[in-house]
């Protein structure tokens, strides 16, 4: 043992533990459980590892073993590349998909993470190299805290307003309130969809949540997260069964159509108030030049 041991296991404890806390298997059985899980907390030993060293080899001017950071991004970059591409391989076998901006968030949240957790380990190490244990534990439960608040992001409750509204008929076009979804023509059918169907209305608060909800990735999550949570009443080769979220044109507010096997208003209420805000769908028109006040083009 020497002077950077103890300090070396404390910041690679720290990191894998807030990787740990950062792993979730949810409603979404994503990563699923065992061995998806071991594969990202060996990932997460080795980003905590490379965050660890990166301090020692300053302090002891090795400075070509900091190359081994710039190694480690082009790694995790290909963690990004594996939760992608696995993620559309089952995407095509689920009855309501994730939908590819969905897969490209989590992707993209996968392979941050693992920087998440070079960060801690560096920053925790380095305290307790430099001034003692103590602080080392401070600094630690400060980047844990962090790292919880940038793993919860914004959620859909915090763009519109929800409201539950029967579904019905109109002909054979059917309405959640008045807009329209999709036709259906055979009266079977349309005695399944009024039997099983639930309705919402989401309502924006504001230009950027209005614009935020119209992306058809946005809607597909919403869609798949009900489902997930709450079942779905279809079959493969069952078009009339497919849930839906389509616009009004005229004021943006969108109208969800699902077909959960649990018929529980509240708790659908509650779902899709928490399906994730995805970063790729978030869009603010009003900080555009155009649209500020005294705002132009140039």
């Amino acid at each position: 043992m020497n002077e950077y041991t103890l300090p070396v296991l404390f910041g690679v404890i720290v990191g894998v533990l807030t990787r740990l806390h950062m792993l979730r298997t949810d409603y979404r059985q994503y990563p699923t459980y065992l061995h998806g899980k071991i594969i990202h907390v060996a990932l997460g030993f080795i980003a905590a590892g490379l965050g660890t060293v990166a301090v020692p080899s300053i302090m002891e001017e090795d400075f070509t073993a900091i190359t081994f950071l710039t190694v480690a991004a082009s790694q995790f970059r290909d963690v990004r590349n594996m939760e992608r591409n696995t993620l559309t391989v089952l995407d095509e076998y689920e009855l309501v998909p994730r939908g590819n901006t969905y897969i490209e968030g989590i992707a993209i949240a996968f392979e941050s993470r693992n920087y998440l957790v070079i960060f801690t380990s560096l920053f925790t190490t380095f305290s307790y190299l430099v001034v003692n244990v103590y602080v080392a534990i401070i600094v630690g439960i400060v980047c844990f805290l962090i790292c919880r608040k940038l793993m919860s992001g914004s959620r859909i409750k915090d763009l519109v307003d929800i409201e539950f509204v029967e579904p019905h008929f109109e002909g054979a076009g059917l309405y959640v309130d008045n807009i329209y979804i999709m036709n259906i023509g055979i009266p079977d059918k349309q005695e399944a969809v009024l039997k099983y169907g639930m309705g919402f209305v989401l309502t924006p608060k504001n230009e950027n949540s209005r614009t935020t909800i119209a992306n058809l990735g946005q809607r597909q999550a919403i869609l798949h997260d009900v489902s997930t949570a709450m079942g779905v009443v279809r079959d493969s080769g069952e078009p009339s069964l497919v849930p839906l979220a389509k616009r009004d044109l005229g004021d943006g507010r969108l109208g969800v159509f699902v077909l959960p096997q649990d018929r529980d208003v509240d708790k659908a209420v509650r779902v899709i108030g928490n399906v994730p805000t995805l970063e790729n769908a978030i869009r603010m028109p009003s900080e555009a030049k155009a649209n500020r006040r005294g705002g132009n083009f140039n």
